[in-house]
């Protein structure tokens, strides 16, 4: 049996670190605004008439073999989806590929968009018919046994239902809601969002410690940022449905100002000059997509400025990513 799952990635709008339990409770609640493009995690698992279990990584060459799901390791390179697969536990021997479109450290959530494939994909050669909804609160506690730092949400659920949406978080848990449905929103939408790599890889684990830490602790401004961001998420999830993108731009360069002041080194002298550089040529907001620190930056324009931002972006050392936004999340078929 050979099975094949996709996934999206995803941008975050607005409201990233307000997905991350239990600091929404104290909050009162929260949402977090994202959109699912198209820079896909794939699986593919061939089950084996032995018990062996190997797993392969083609974006970056790593490899793990073991005798039997018993034997796998779990503190070795592919760690995460030893720990996945070992939890799914398929009944015979298998051959898992993984392949990650997203460049590594980008912040688009890519390990957690591959964790929902292999969630998907597991499944179904179990034949288990689990809701896909359980895949998420599943794989943020997956995740958060590898990294030993708790872990938000956003990126598991773009991952199952692609498209643009708010997620909401309180106490009865998440629910999801979709904001541009349209297709010629859509297209408008993703023509005037940038998608650059600043070159510099990050950690979104402790970035999000951190602002959970100083959160707690009262420090500097911690709180009323937080406060804010969660202001402005509200607000943009209102844009959005309203498509305002004059009032959406505005919002974003708010909550990139505001989320600058939750820790230490969210942004960099390169990240604000590139910023800079996009400005000038056009752009009406930028941020960094994740905790922050470097990986990816949206950048969104006015209209009929998008190549000369392209351009600024690139000389400013940043490498622009084409994308789509994803119209459907998790994939999964038997070949």
């Amino acid at each position: 049996m050979i099975v094949e799952a996709r996934t999206p990635t995803r941008i975050d709008l607005s409201g990233g670190t307000l997905d991350l339990y239990p600091l929404y409770l104290f909050l009162e609640g929260g949402v977090t605004n994202n959109a699912a493009i198209d820079l896909w995690s794939r699986v593919r698992i061939e089950t084996r008439k032995d018990r062996e279990i190997h797993l392969v990584s083609e974006d970056t060459g790593a490899a793990l073999s073991a005798p039997s799901l018993a034997d796998l390791p779990l503190d070795q390179e592919l760690s995460l989806v030893a720990r996945v697969v070992k939890f799914y536990a398929p009944r015979t021997g298998v051959n898992v590929t993984t392949n990650n479109l997203a460049p590594h450290g980008s912040g688009l959530g890519g390990s957690s968009s591959l964790l929902i494939a292999l969630s998907g994909a597991l499944d179904a050669i179990n034949a288990t018919d689990t809701p896909r909804a359980d895949f998420v609160d599943l794989g943020a506690n997956l995740e958060a046994q590898v990294i030993a730092i708790p872990t938000g949400k956003q990126d598991y659920l773009a991952a199952v239902y692609g498209g643009v949406n708010a997620f909401h978080f309180g106490v009865r848990g998440w629910s999801q809601e979709s904001l541009i449905l349209e297709e010629g929103r859509l297209r408008e939408f993703e023509e005037r969002v940038v998608l650059s790599f600043t070159g510099a890889s990050h950690f979104s684990g402790t970035n999000n410690w951190e602002m959970m830490k100083r959160f707690i602790e009262d420090s500097g401004r911690s709180r009323e940022s937080m406060h804010t961001i969660k202001r402005i998420a509200s607000e943009m999830r209102e844009a959005l449905l309203d498509f305002d993108l004059e009032r959406f731009a505005e919002l974003l360069d708010e909550e990139w100002q505001a989320r600058k002041q939750l820790a230490e080194g969210v942004t960099t002298p390169e990240i604000d000059g590139m910023v800079e550089a996009a400005k000038g040529a056009g752009a009406l907001a930028s941020k960094i997509c994740g905790a922050g620190g470097g990986g990816c930056m949206i950048t969104f324009v006015r209209e009929g400025t998008r190549q000369a931002v392209e351009a600024a972006l690139q000389g400013a050392g940043a490498t622009v990513l084409p994308f789509h936004i994803a119209r459907r999340g998790l994939t999964v078929e038997e070949v």
